[in-house]
């Protein structure tokens, strides 16, 4: 079975699979995440203790990658310190904007490598990115409510 096919079937088994997408009872922290231009929108919850993100679920609608991408996220961080969790995030965007393409450096993305080569359809990339653009303004706001 060739990489490729592997990599769709994770996307598919990601988008149809309902463990992460679910409201997250007592949420410390909810960030909406929207696509105006397909109409993918998420509310992404978080549950922090000592700076660890506890727990994250989704709640919303879209296509097949940006459901995908937002439960592999999820699996991810799900346990994670929030500067693992801003590194993720970070490694995802570089990889898809082709900055980092070594897949040594990648491996830490786990099942989220399966959009390595999203940026070959730019039309789908904004799909792929919508939850990780989420989880940074969250990681942001999170930063800025302690400060204050």
């Amino acid at each position: 079975m060739e990489l490729e096919s592997i990599y769709t079937d994770l996307i598919l088994e990601h988008s149809q699979s309902s463990h992460n997408k679910r409201h997250l009872d007592h949420a410390d922290w909810c960030e909406r995440g929207h696509n105006p231009s397909c109409g993918d929108d998420i509310l992404l919850e978080l549950k922090w203790k000592d700076n660890i993100v506890e727990e994250a679920a989704f709640t919303g609608s879209g296509c097949a990658i940006s459901q995908a991408s937002t439960s592999m996220m999820i699996d991810l961080i799900n346990g994670k310190s929030v500067e693992e969790a801003k590194h993720l995030a970070d490694t995802f965007l570089a990889m898809i904007k082709k900055i980092i393409t070594e897949d040594s450096d990648l491996e830490v993305l786990e099942d989220a490598m399966a959009f390595k080569n999203i940026s070959n359809m730019p039309a789908r990339v904004k799909c792929a990115v919508l939850a990780w653009h989420t989880l940074n303004e969250a990681l942001k706001n999170k930063k800025v409510n302690e400060k204050i």
